[in-house]
């Protein structure tokens, strides 16, 4: 069973930047593709970016595309995702995301979730 704990969120101003981290833990956990998702009030929750399990394939929401870093650290079985210029509409719960599949897949959001960390920017 694969498990995703994540950490990183905070408190921070419009324009400043956060780095969120999650580590994996499982059988198996480097042959999964991984991303993140994100879950702001009184919304579904929504892609943010994937990663291939090898770190040399990433896709990202547009929303997000040129502002967000999605990396992979596979010997510390670890993602992370570097947010710069974050706006107020950046703000909600991030959820970290793994599944065996490729990273075009992972939007899909069918696999193993961890329990999120907070995101939140102030105007």
């Amino acid at each position: 069973q694969v498990q995703l704990v994540e950490s990183g969120g905070g408190l921070v101003q419009t324009g400043g930047s956060l780095r969120l981290s999650c580590e994996a833990s499982g059988d198996g956990i480097n042959n999964y593709a991984m991303g993140w998702f994100r879950r702001a009030p009184g919304k579904e929750r929504e892609f943010v970016a994937a990663i291939s399990w090898s770190g040399g394939t990433t896709y990202y929401a547009d929303y997000v595309q040129g502002r967000f870093t999605i990396s992979r650290d596979t010997n510390k079985n670890t993602i992370y995702l570097q947010m710069d210029n974050l706006k107020p509409e950046d703000t909600a719960t991030y959820y970290c995301h793994a599944d065996l599949t490729v990273a075009s897949r992972i939007q899909l959001g069918l696999g193993v979730y961890g329990q999120g960390t907070q995101v939140t920017v102030t105007s």
